[in-house]
């Protein structure tokens, strides 16, 4: 099948396309024809695209973790999906991706995709969703009222966390690019905070949360605006291995969560939650999408479409 995988060159990575086998799915897994599959620019550099779980180096990973498609095959103890059904979802990332013909992923990290829903926005989901749920809803441990401040609020994680901030009732500040500003308050953002001009940290005080989305001296910044029991949460990679105990225990990595998805699904369903596409390329475009990094201007997700499903 073709893919597009990570190949290494003198002194830096590559993606290019190559022919591999087709995978066959183990025991508990799904094996899915790509529809679609969201990009990701900043995935060539994490650790799981360069090393295997054991620490060891990886070879010719395939990226695209976020994906939607067609259930082609199931592994023998498969019991929720079978041969034709249309699913959505995100696989470990030490899997091979999606930026494929076809990709596997365990039963439990898929759900069945909604009919109202194209594979296009499906694929947009699973990572900003999760992960705007998981950093607010289980680390930040949102309440009703809180005031919470979001950092790169006009980002695909972003906007999941501003939305998802909102539906719990809370008072959301984001940090964005001015132009975002008008969607951010049509999502329910009280104040929007333009990046370039206005410093978070001399507008706001009493924070209960601080999600951050982008990293770099953010958390420091913010860490004195917190009100008393106020909570850090990132996923800004530079913060993992930060010096700062209180900065290192913020960050976290959005992991696989059917539970977690499959509400979103509902929520997405119910028309609750908002999706963002900010383009559509052909598979054969992943070069391009992937080198294209983001436009602090754009809203949403950069997704590839196999060529015959431009849906």
């Amino acid at each position: 099948m073709k893919a597009f995988a990570l190949v290494s060159k003198t002194s830096s990575f590559d993606l290019r396309e190559i022919d591999i086998v087709e995978p066959c799915p183990s025991t508990d897994e799904v094996l899915i024809r790509v529809h679609a599959v969201g990009v990701t620019p900043t995935e060539l550099l994490w650790y799981p695209s360069t090393h295997t779980k054991d620490g060891s180096i990886r070879a010719n990973a395939i990226p695209g973790h976020e994906f939607s498609g067609i259930v082609e095959s199931v592994g023998a103890q498969v019991t929720g999906f079978v041969q034709g059904d249309a699913v959505f979802g995100m696989n470990d990332w030490f899997l091979e991706g999606a930026t494929a013909e076809f990709c596997v992923a365990s039963e439990k990290d898929i759900v069945a995709k909604p009919t109202s829903l194209s594979h296009t926005d499906a694929a947009a989901i699973p990572i900003a969703a999760l992960t705007g749920w998981q950093g607010l809803v289980e680390h930040g441990r949102i309440k009703a009222g809180e005031r919470v401040l979001i950092v790169g609020a006009g980002g695909s994680v972003g906007l999941m966390a501003v939305q998802i901030a909102v539906m719990h009732g809370c008072r959301v500040i984001a940090s964005a690019s001015v132009s975002q500003a008008t969607t951010l308050k049509e999502l329910g953002c009280e104040q929007v905070l333009d990046y370039k001009t206005q410093a978070f940290e001399d507008h706001v005080h009493d924070l209960d949360v601080v999600f951050d989305a982008i990293g770099s001296d953010t958390l420091a910044r913010t860490k004195t605006l917190l009100g008393e029991g106020g909570r850090m949460v990132t996923i800004a990679a530079d913060a993992e291995g930060s010096g700062n105990p209180l900065i290192r225990e913020s960050f976290f990595i959005v992991v696989p969560s059917r539970e977690q998805l499959s509400h979103i699904a509902h929520l997405i369903a119910e028309h609750r939650l908002r999706v963002f596409v900010k383009g559509v390329l052909p598979l054969s475009s992943a070069p391009e999408a992937y080198s294209s990094g983001s436009s602090p201007t754009s809203l949403g997700k950069l997704v590839l479409t196999a060529e015959k499903s431009r849906l």
